[in-house]
């Protein structure tokens, strides 16, 4: 082989190494194209479904706190009015005691009261019916 030819060899080797990059250029950017083709479609739908999962996730969590706050603020009330409410029975029962208590002293004392004048009455009568009596034998 002449030097010539081994040139000519050379270059047409350096060709197809051109050859070779162009088309590997063009398929860089056809795959490109392929890639975005197949890909950014779930991607932009995912991003969208995203963005919209945190909107909700942050209201979520506002409404969250201001349940756990509610929450908190209700379970205090409740246990306040159920000891109120504990106490006001336990009053009632203890007024309702002690003024049954009084209305049974109160009748107590006038029904011995009017059992005393009874007995004086009585005694008064066996008296009369003693003196009767002895008026009717004498």
């Amino acid at each position: 082989m002449t030097e010539e030819e081994l040139r000519i060899q050379i270059s047409d080797k350096e060709d197809d190494i051109t050859r070779i990059e162009e088309d590997a250029a063009k398929k860089e950017a056809g795959a490109e194209k392929e890639i975005e083709a197949d890909w950014d479609a779930d991607i932009n739908d995912t991003k969208s479904k995203l963005e919209v999962s945190e909107v909700d996730l942050k209201e979520a969590k506002e409404k969250a706190s201001e349940w756990v706050s509610k929450r908190d603020k209700l379970t205090n009330e409740v246990n306040s009015l159920s000891t109120k409410l504990t106490n006001l029975k336990k009053g009632k029962a203890k007024a309702l005691k002690k003024k049954l208590n009084n209305i049974d002293n109160e009748k107590n004392t006038k029904i011995k009261k009017i059992d005393k004048e009874i007995r004086t009455i009585r005694n008064k009568l066996k008296k009369l019916e003693a003196e009767k009596l002895k008026q009717q034998e004498g």
